[in-house]
């Protein structure tokens, strides 16, 4: 059997299992057409630990290549890169992918506890019943109030998320992407933080004619609009 009808990508979905919506998933997704990757995806939900339990933890994505299983969204990317060096780079060499790493974690750290107090409820709301109350409890542990008081003034809220994204606007008034004159894993790290949003959640988080909206709709339609033609709004 060919390798690559052997990969499958656990990816995170909501009570309708063709939304998904997981920033690090997106992150994959992306990575994988980026390489030209095909992989088979799984749809998982927060109950469904049991089948991802081979991989030793309880979060996805999981890629599984063969004999191979990865986890944890970065680790996936350098795995693909590693794995399939003949395919178009993620990372560009050694110095873009330190710097990638860079953009890893100010997203991780930055964008998406920010984006997950604009559409906290909005996510709590796709979800099947069976992960509702995980979700309400965990989420309420972490913000330390109910998940209807950390939303309940994202109107005067995403301001300030507009502001915090200012460095990937100021890039891309000089360049189409983050990573120069085409996209790579630096672009689709914030994509998939901003395609979380979308996958569940009506709020307009970016201002029309904002340049990240405009990347953000070149990266929609990238590889044949993977992203955009995925449920949504």
């Amino acid at each position: 059997m060919d390798r690559m009808s052997e990969m499958v990508l656990y990816d995170l979905a909501g009570a309708e299992p063709e939304r998904r919506f997981s920033p690090y998933c997106w992150r994959i997704k992306m990575a994988l057409a980026h390489k030209g990757l095909a992989a088979r995806t799984v749809a998982w939900r927060f109950s469904d630990k049991e089948a991802i339990a081979f991989s030793g933890q309880g979060r996805v994505p999981v890629l599984v290549d063969g004999d191979a299983h990865v986890h944890d969204s970065w680790a996936i990317a350098e795995y693909l890169e590693e794995r399939y060096p003949d395919r178009p780079a993620l990372f560009g060499g050694a110095a873009g992918h330190a710097v990638t790493r860079f953009v890893n974690a100010w997203a991780d750290r930055m964008m998406v506890p920010a984006v997950a107090r604009l559409v906290i409820v909005d996510i709590l709301n796709h979800l099947d019943e069976n992960d509702r109350e995980y979700f309400r409890s965990s989420r309420e542990k972490v913000f330390g109030r109910t998940l209807e008081e950390v939303m309940a003034d994202r109107e005067t809220q995403v301001p300030a998320f507009r502001q915090l994204i200012e460095p990937i606007r100021t890039t891309l008034r000089a360049q189409p992407f983050l990573a120069g004159e085409a996209p790579a894993y630096a672009d689709y790290i914030p994509f998939g933080v901003l395609q979380w949003a979308r996958a569940i959640s009506p709020f307009r988080l970016l201002e029309e004619g904002d340049p990240v909206a405009q990347w953000r709709d070149r990266l929609l339609d990238a590889f044949g609009g993977l992203a955009r033609n995925a449920p949504g709004y």
